[in-house]
């Protein structure tokens, strides 16, 4: 008889093991199927057309055909995977642009990540050109590592490796360059 009880002991402590690992295994299905969904965007937009407006005065307008949002993430971004066009305007109204085959924009850092002929183009007709840029929105400051060409309003053609800028370029910083500089000498 004792080993009748053993035998039975055994078969129930067999099934509920077997229970509890197909149980676990369901919910580990489940948890992998949350982080699936955890690394898609949290949502996504086709056509985007962005106004941002401050006391009813228009300061800037994004267009991108794709907006990918991962805000959801650790470490949260908004992706422009086909790029994008920015138009900012300053109190005047006047306008500058900026466009590139891709962009990135990191929530928690405030930086902008853009690559992919990157165009600048300022209100006083000021055209920067670079493969990759880097906009820093909390410091207003504007930075790249590699090749750039700079075409200034007063004719002046920059061109070099890696520069360090304000928004208005008008403090730019140039690592390693070459061009022609018109300078005024009515000036001194």
């Amino acid at each position: 008889m004792n080993k009748t009880y053993q035998h039975i002991f055994k078969s129930i402590v067999a099934i509920i093991f077997a229970t509890m690992l197909f149980s676990c295994q369901d919910r580990l299905n489940t948890v992998r199927k949350w982080e699936q969904d955890f690394n898609k965007p949290q949502t996504s937009g086709k056509g985007i057309n962005l106004f941002y407006t401050d006391s009813g005065a228009v300061k800037a307008n994004l267009r991108s055909p794709k907006l990918l949002d991962y805000t959801q993430k650790r470490f949260p971004y908004r992706e422009f995977p086909n790029g994008l066009e920015v138009d900012f305007f300053n109190q005047q109204q006047e306008k500058s642009t900026i466009i590139a085959d891709y962009g990135i924009i990191y929530n928690s850092t405030g930086l902008v990540d853009l690559r992919g002929n990157v165009k600048i183009t300022t209100s006083d007709s000021t055209v920067l050109k670079a493969d990759q840029l880097y906009w820093d929105q909390e410091r207003n400051w504007v930075f790249s590592d590699i090749n750039y060409t700079i075409n200034l309003n007063n004719g002046a053609i920059n061109k070099g490796e890696g520069f360090d800028a304000n928004e208005k370029f008008d403090k730019f910083i140039s690592r390693s360059n070459v061009g022609i500089q018109y300078i005024d000498e009515s000036e001194k």
